[in-house]
């Protein structure tokens, strides 16, 4: 009777215990939703999160329907290395994972006596600070499992609401306890096996994989030499000082925005030079690329009464001027002379333009062009240039331009090729481009970039000079281009030398440019523009010139509108 008993006992413990590693290992289900201000997000993709006693899923609603778009990302919380295991699906059949077993660890929280109750659970407060952010989380320890809809907080308990600076709040709206399903074979259901990669190169990866990367140049020099030579991909003209290359861009959706990135160092030249990055339209019987291969003479020429022919400038019924996606100088000589030493100058080795092109997307979607980067200058090594152009899916309320047309670019960008300077605002007259529609552009705008040249004194680099618009006859815009932020860009320019004044010429002034820095499009609104023929005059009082000295203005225009 008393083994009987004995035994009665023990199988009441095991059974107990069974009870409860069975009751532990129970999935525990949290649906969350996002606010902002009190208002709950539209069309928003809950946060799910599945939790039991050995680990946590950090993944989405749509993610677990399979409804979400790639990539998506999901994170395991191994609870017995307290660790976060993060996958995500790049696209159908590949994916990339990491392994992090130092960001749980280092969360710290100050910890609060308020106490409330989130769906029938009492709650605890703690709180942190990350990056300037105050963040408030809620959490229960009634549940017996741990978890939270991001990777803040997993250790504290269940986290049912998150607050970030008081004004946005992830909450729990509903807990399930589900019979089936642990964490981790729902993420096997979700993803595909991949090997574990390190944190940097992770992140970078998935970065990478969020938006569509067009390369089109990769370290390539621009100079000035017989030498230079075009290849099956990249074509070269005026002696290497512009280098051409075909690139195919996709259909862009409304909404989505385009980035282009140029990268440029000195590879001999030590001086500021004017850069242009410019697409070559195609939709004309002629176009500047027949200028390019058969010289700037054969291109349309522009007169104003000033006895000089002004070649490719501006558009006419059989004919587009180039499209200019980016105004840049390049510093004084950065890398190639960083070997000048100046007491607290560590100069950079490298200078970044990037600018937004989106408004010129009709001009680019869907199409094969012809994208060309020109650098003016005389110098055998000249400069290395490296450039991308990136399409980022967005939902921009700034994207609503359906027409672009290049109207006129007077930055001779053939010019050591014998394409004449920009000199034509000497007359009245100076720069007037006809242009017909076909059909109505509501709220046009003029993309307009323009540059003052002459580095002498008295030349228009140095001097303020007002820029009119003329549209129909009718003055509708009127600015001083001007730089006074040429002195911030001082660390790219370590061959602008010093002057007496304890200035370098890198630090003055200059009209609408500095060395080292890219000069951005101002937007001219138009109004509506009717069925019909339209003028468009650029009136700029151009300075005289002095002995062998002469000053220009390089302007470029392109009609945007709906």
């Amino acid at each position: 009777m008393k083994k009987f008993f004995t035994f009665l006992l023990i199988s009441t413990f095991v059974l107990v215990q069974a009870q409860k590693t069975k009751n532990s290992n129970q999935t525990i289900k949290v649906s969350y939703s996002k606010s902002y201000n009190g208002k709950l997000q539209e069309n928003q993709d809950n946060i799910w999160i599945f939790s039991n006693s050995n680990e946590t899923l950090i993944t989405s609603e749509n993610t677990i329907l399979q409804k979400s778009n790639f990539p998506y990302e999901q994170t395991l919380v191994k609870r017995d290395k307290n660790a976060l295991l993060q996958i995500t699906q790049l696209k159908k059949n590949a994916s990339t994972s990491t392994l992090d077993s130092i960001s749980l660890e280092k969360q710290s929280f100050e910890f609060s006596d308020e106490t409330k109750k989130i769906l029938g659970y009492n709650c605890k407060k703690a709180k942190t600070i990350i990056n300037s952010n105050t963040i408030e989380l809620w959490y229960t320890n009634e549940l017996n499992v741990k978890g939270a809809p991001t990777v803040l907080g997993q250790n504290l308990g269940l986290v049912l609401e998150m607050v970030r600076n008081g004004n946005f709040v992830i909450s729990a709206t509903k807990i399930e306890k589900l019979k089936n399903d642990s964490p981790s074979n729902l993420l096997a259901k979700t993803t595909t096996p991949s090997s574990i990669i390190d944190g940097l190169s992770y992140k970078d990866l998935v970065w990478k994989s969020r938006f569509t990367s067009i390369p089109v140049f990769k370290d390539e020099i621009v100079n000035f030499s017989s030498e230079s030579k075009s290849n099956d991909s990249i074509f070269r003209f005026a002696n290497g000082t512009i280098i051409v290359k075909k690139v195919t861009f996709p259909e862009l959706k409304k909404g989505e925005l385009v980035f282009l990135d140029v990268l440029e160092q000195s590879n001999g030249d030590a001086y500021d030079r004017t850069g242009s990055v410019f697409v070559i339209p195609e939709d004309k019987k002629q176009s500047f690329f027949d200028g390019l291969q058969n010289g700037a003479n054969v291109l349309p020429i522009y007169e104003n009464g000033n006895g000089k022919k002004y070649q490719g400038v501006v558009a006419t019924e059989n004919y587009s001027p180039i499209i200019e996606l980016m105004r840049f100088f390049t510093p004084f000589g950065i890398k190639q002379y960083n070997y000048i030493q100046l007491k607290d100058k560590n100069w950079h080795e490298i200078v970044p333009y990037r600018m937004d092109i989106s408004e010129l997307k009709p001009n680019l979607s869907g199409k094969s062009l012809y994208i060309g980067t020109f650098i003016g200058n005389y110098d055998k090594g000249g400069h290395k240039i490296s450039m991308n152009i990136t399409v980022h899916p967005s939902e921009s309320i700034l994207d609503n331009n359906t027409i672009s047309i290049p109207l006129f670019n007077t930055t001779n960008v053939m010019e050591m090729a014998g394409q004449e300077y920009a000199t034509m605002f000497n007359h009245e007259k100076g720069l007037e481009v006809t242009f017909t529609l076909d059909k109505k552009v509501k709220n046009a705008q003029l993309r307009y970039i323009t540059t003052g040249h002459g580095g002498w004194q008295n030349g228009d680099e140095f001097l303020l000079k007002r820029n009119t618009i003329v549209l129909n006859g009718k003055e509708v815009f009127s600015f001083l281009p001007w730089r006074q932020d040429c002195g911030g860009y001082r660390l790219f320019n370590p061959a602008s030398g010093n002057f007496n004044d304890g200035l370098s010429s890198s630090d003055l002034s200059r009209a609408n440019w500095c060395p080292g820095t890219a000069t951005n499009p101002i937007y001219i609104a138009l109004g509506d523009l009717d069925v019909g023929t339209h003028t468009i005059q650029v009136k700029i009082p151009q300075g005289a010139n002095e002995g062998g000295s002469f000053s220009s203005w390089n302007v470029s225009g392109v009609l945007i509108g709906e």
